[in-house]
């Protein structure tokens, strides 16, 4: 398997640095959740890891929850309701769309409050390798510091800033050194919820969340790192200078794996523009099948944009791979679907070139139907549909998602129960 790598800008293969693929995605913000970017994101990097699975690797996978943020205080105050029963609630909505999409639960699923303790820990380390500074309560990364900062986005130090400021910055901070300087303690604020510190009570900063519980769950180098391409920077960006500062060890990620933006009616989607198209909404009218095949039909690299009629031919597609594992067939010259399946796993091989995967599975299906109707027996050919199309997580013709799916996210669920009796 050859994928991109976005540091060298060409594809390369892969293979694991150890006995288990190691991998973290940046999680929700959990509040109005889940919408189709989101699952893009998520879907894609399910047919990463299903497709991983599929060739014998073992993954360890992350996925966080941001439940202290900026935007979870602004929303708990716009709605009045309290910033952790909010996030809880929206968490569990978020963990019922990626079981009904079937999509394969992640093995951790931490808090970013969880980690606290060790996010303190991290900062330290990183006032000690003398990158960060302490002033006024709050502790900054000082990017002068780190010269390969930028070397991820390719962004220029003169373009940052305004790029920066749209993602959480605030330049005129009196605190900081440098306008570009990215918080990892701030100091609490009136009414806001607080840790204790060796700098004062206070909570961290978005970036310091991730590249620590990256560290916690899988160690100093991982071998994907990812979630959408607006995280490139400033968070990823400055994931990398924290986390090989703090750790001595290059490089933290070995490939960063980033789903395009998913755009409708002229924007990209975004809760700020309130474009979103959101998934329990498309569940009420297209099969989670259908959704799954929509969103594979996109390059996990490719900025797309939404659209009903694509949707429905998706739809079709489902129904016509669905009818193909179920169709009877007959006593005659067996279909043999090793050609096919050889151009299934040629397009996956190709950085993940799900939309040519899908192609061929879609092709396949309409020959089982042909070769039935011609009493062929198509036995092997259904057996291999199947073999493939759980790669895309789809159901077929089962009425429910898979049980690991339902189990594993059942039991990230319990620690958002108390707060979550009334559905987002």
């Amino acid at each position: 398997m050859r994928l991109y790598h976005e540091i060298r800008q060409e594809a390369v293969p892969f293979e694991t640095a150890g006995d288990e693929v190691l991998l973290y995605i940046c999680g929700v913000t959990p509040y109005d959740t889940t919408h189709l970017g989101h699952a893009f994101t998520y879907a894609s990097f399910d047919v990463l890891i299903r497709y991983l699975e599929y060739q014998g690797y073992s993954v360890r996978y992350v996925q966080n929850v941001t439940d202290i943020d900026d935007d979870i205080l602004r929303k708990a105050g716009e709605v009045g309701d309290d910033w952790r029963a909010l996030g809880d609630r929206w968490t569990a909505h978020f963990i019922r769309d990626m079981q009904s999409l079937n999509v394969r639960p992640p093995d951790f699923f931490p808090r970013a409050t969880e980690v606290v303790t060790d996010i303190v820990d991290a900062v330290q380390r990183l006032l000690e390798e003398g990158v960060a500074y302490e002033s006024g309560g709050n502790v900054y990364y000082h990017i002068d510091a780190w010269p390969q900062y930028g070397e991820l986005s390719r962004i220029p130090r003169t373009e940052m800033l305004p790029i920066a400021n749209e993602r959480g910055n605030f330049p005129d901070d009196a605190n900081k050194k440098d306008p570009l300087d990215f918080v990892l303690w701030q100091a609490q604020k009136p009414g806001e919820p607080a840790w204790d510190s060796p700098w004062g009570p206070g909570r961290p900063g978005w970036h310091i969340e991730c590249s620590t519980m990256a560290g916690r769950f899988l160690g100093a180098t991982i071998d994907f790192h990812g979630g959408g391409g607006d995280l490139i920077y400033p968070h990823h960006e400055s994931e990398i200078a924290q986390a090989e500062a703090a750790t001595g060890q290059k490089p933290f990620v070995r490939f960063w794996f980033h789903t395009a933006m998913v755009y409708h009616e002229g924007e990209k989607m975004s809760k700020s523009l309130g474009n979103l198209v959101m998934i329990d909404e498309l569940l009420k009218t297209w099969s989670a099948d259908g959704i799954r095949i929509y969103l594979g039909k996109h390059h996990y690299r490719a900025i797309w944009s939404h659209d009903d009629d694509e949707l429905a031919h998706a739809e079709k597609a489902a129904e016509t791979i669905r009818a193909a594992v179920m169709v009877p067939g007959g006593a005659g010259t067996p279909m043999d679907p090793a050609e096919a399946k050889t151009a299934f796993l040629a397009a996956m091989d190709d950085d993940l070139n799900a939309p040519q995967a899908l192609a061929v599975l879609e092709d396949m299906a309409e020959q089982v139907l042909e070769a039935a109707e011609a009493r062929r027996n198509v036995e092997e050919a259904q057996r291999t549909i199947r073999e493939l199309a759980q790669i895309f997580g789809l159901r077929l013709d089962r009425s429910e998602p898979e049980e690991r799916v339902i189990n594993g996210w059942n039991r990230h669920l319990q620690k958002f129960v108390s707060t979550t009796a009334t559905s987002a």
